[in-house]
Parts: structure tokens; C-alpha cells; sequence
């Protein structure tokens, strides 16, 4: 049995930086991105706020779903952040 999955997209702050990830562990991988824990992207570009995330029953799920975001337009990120996230709140702080 697959784990669930997670697609998310954090940024620096509004209309900023964007990165699209992938997870079993939303909590902990968000956490590590504010924690600056690994070397790469999101710590150079100061990305940490979680804008939007889906939920997948399994991490397949979860990384097919990363690879079509990642084909988006920038203005379709936007859109799908601001139709559940319209004032930019980090929703890390209201999950967990």
C-alpha cells in the first residue's frame, strides 16, 4: 500500500519566488524548508511559505500531479494559490 502523497507550492511572498515540490510527510518537508535544512533552491531564493497543497492517496499521485504544475504557466500558479490562499497567508501556520 502507497503512502499519501503531497503536492505543494511555496513562496517567498506574494507574487515572489515559486517552487513546486512533492511529499509523503507535508508537516515535516515544509518544516524543512523553513528550517533552511538542505542546500539548493528554496534556501538561496528564501522560499518557505506554503502558498497551496493537494492531497493524493498515493505518492504516485502526488508526483504526476507535481510534473503537469510544473508545465503550468506562472499566471496559472498564481491562480491556483490565490483560489483557496487570496491574501498570501502561509498556510503552514493554520495546519500545523
Amino acid at each position: 500500500m502507497d503512502k499519501k502523497g503531497y503536492t505543494y507550492i511555496l513562496f517567498s511572498h506574494r507574487k515572489g519566488t515559486l517552487y513546486i515540490g512533492v511529499t509523503s510527510d507535508l508537516k515535516r518537508r515544509i518544516l524543512e524548508h523553513k528550517q533552511k535544512v538542505n542546500d539548493g533552491f528554496t534556501k538561496k531564493y528564501g522560499v518557505d511559505k506554503l502558498g497551496y497543497f493537494e492531497e493524493f492517496p498515493s505518492i504516485r499521485s502526488a508526483i504526476e500531479r507535481e510534473k503537469e504544475l510544473k508545465h503550468f504557466y506562472r499566471s496559472e500558479k498564481l491562480k491556483l494559490i490565490e483560489s483557496n490562499n487570496p491574501n498570501w497567508k502561509d498556510l503552514y501556520e493554520a495546519l500545523f
